[in-house]
């Protein structure tokens, strides 16, 4: 009996670095489409190191259930114990898989509401786990490398505390500079850090307000993701159509992410009627709602 033999799939030369060299995926080759140059994000206040640390300092940590098992975690995400070292730096060490690790507190400090507790979904303790990227560093600044690997510890040390049965992400993409975005090796390296079983526990990635950018970068990536992975992705496109999908009442949406939001259906709405109007110049320019009733639903 012969045996099948299995296709390798290779994946396409890339340059995965976060400057913009030629071929980089943040080179201007790699702009976005009309569609998404509808917002300037650059000119939406994206929260800064003072923000974050003004949200930390004033209590507003993630705060949990006493009767479900994540409020029985050895750390929370955010607090803990936290140990200083003879130059005053705060580190704490976490168990990562079977190796020990230890993080820098100190310099991801004005990160940490990159991830977040969103509640939970459906019957049980099915956790919706919110990233958003308008949190992340700036590539520009000082140390960058070593604030993505230290954030990058914190993330997935907090992802294995947050979660106790299935769960889901919800990446907020709106409102996020390319200058911002983590590199693909970068979120390569979180997932294939989460323990198998949170990998298998994962039902769904939802990624809201997905440029054009999110799109190729996915799609270049397919020979080597998953398909089961593939499967669980979703994109939607407005803020109203995730309220469809999950509880909204404790999920922390970024003052930016809502003001792209109002402005993206808005930028829809307007070249909707401009598309109206060139169709038909006699049309009046006051139209009636029932004509726009659709715009939303097509965004």
């Amino acid at each position: 009996m012969t045996q099948r033999k299995r296709r390798t799939l290779v994946a396409p030369d890339m340059n995965l670095s976060l400057d913009r060299s030629e071929g980089s995926l943040l080179s201007d080759d790699l702009l976005e489409t009309p569609d998404d140059l509808d917002i300037n994000v650059d000119d939406i206040e994206t929260p800064d190191e003072t923000d974050s640390l003004e949200f930390m300092n004033n209590g507003n940590e993630l705060e949990w259930e006493d009767d479900t098992p994540v409020a029985s975690a050895k750390r929370l995400p955010g607090e803990g114990e936290e140990e200083r070292d003879s130059s005053g730096r705060l580190w704490r060490t976490v168990i990562i898989g079977d190796q020990e690790q230890r993080i820098d507190m100190q310099v991801i400090r004005p990160y940490l509401r990159v991830v977040t507790h969103g509640g939970y979904y459906g019957e049980g303790l099915n956790a919706i786990i919110v990233f958003a990227a308008c949190y992340l560093p700036d590539s520009s600044s000082d140390d960058y490398t070593y604030i993505m690997e230290n954030l990058f510890l914190y993330v997935v040390s907090s992802l294995e505390l947050l979660v106790a049965e299935d769960y889901m992400i919800i990446y907020l993409n709106g409102a996020t500079p390319r200058r911002k975005m983590p590199g693909i090796s970068w979120l390569k390296r979180c997932y294939q850090m989460i323990d198998r079983k949170l990998r298998k526990n994962l039902k769904c990635l939802i990624i809201a307000h997905p440029t054009w950018f999110i799109r190729t970068v996915l799609a270049i990536s397919r020979p080597f993701i998953s398909v089961k992975f593939l499967d669980k992705i979703r994109y939607v496109y407005t803020l109203t159509e995730l309220s469809q999908i999950i509880p909204m009442e404790h999920v922390q949406i970024p003052d930016c992410v809502l003001q792209y939001d109002e402005e993206k259906i808005k930028a829809q709405r307007e070249r909707f009627e401009a598309e109206q109007q060139h169709a038909n110049p006699t049309l009046s320019k006051e139209r009636p709602k029932s004509m726009l009733a659709g715009v939303c639903r097509d965004i």
